[in-house]
């Protein structure tokens, strides 16, 4: 074999042994880009976890606000109301005091009247004690 028999053979050898580390490292791109995927997908689904989450989260904290909102407006419709009894106990309150006042009153002029009226039966009772004694 001649030296440029001897430089193609060994040409030949090495441009294989180039190719074949070229294989070998696209087949490293290759799983490495395979594994990136992965991540990625890992990642995206992760992503989609969280905003699925996120936006149960927003759905209860809006339900809580909803029925928050729902207990305040009961909150004060259940402060009207008790203003409003209050309102109608007083006045109920006065009404009785003033029933209190009038039967009282009432009792008073009674008394007056039959304190009258007794005096009025003592009065005939003496007219009539001094008849029997002028007649006898």
């Amino acid at each position: 074999m001649n030296d440029s028999e001897g430089v193609v053979v060994g040409g030949f050898a090495e441009d294989r042994v180039a190719a074949e580390a070229a294989r070998h490292e696209a087949e490293q791109f290759r799983q490495l880009a395979e594994e990136a995927r992965e991540v990625r997908d890992h990642h995206r689904e992760a992503l989609e976890t969280i905003r699925q989450e996120r936006e149960r989260l927003r759905e209860t904290a809006e339900t809580a606000r909803l029925a928050s909102e729902e207990a305040r407006f009961a909150a004060e419709t259940a402060r009207t109301a008790s203003e409003e009894a209050r309102v109608a106990t007083d006045a109920a309150r006065h009404a009785v005091v003033d029933a209190v006042r009038a039967t009282a009153d009432a009792m008073n002029a009674s008394l007056e009247r039959m304190q009258i009226v007794e005096e009025m039966r003592r009065t005939l009772r003496e007219i009539r004690d001094v008849n029997k004694l002028d007649s006898n």
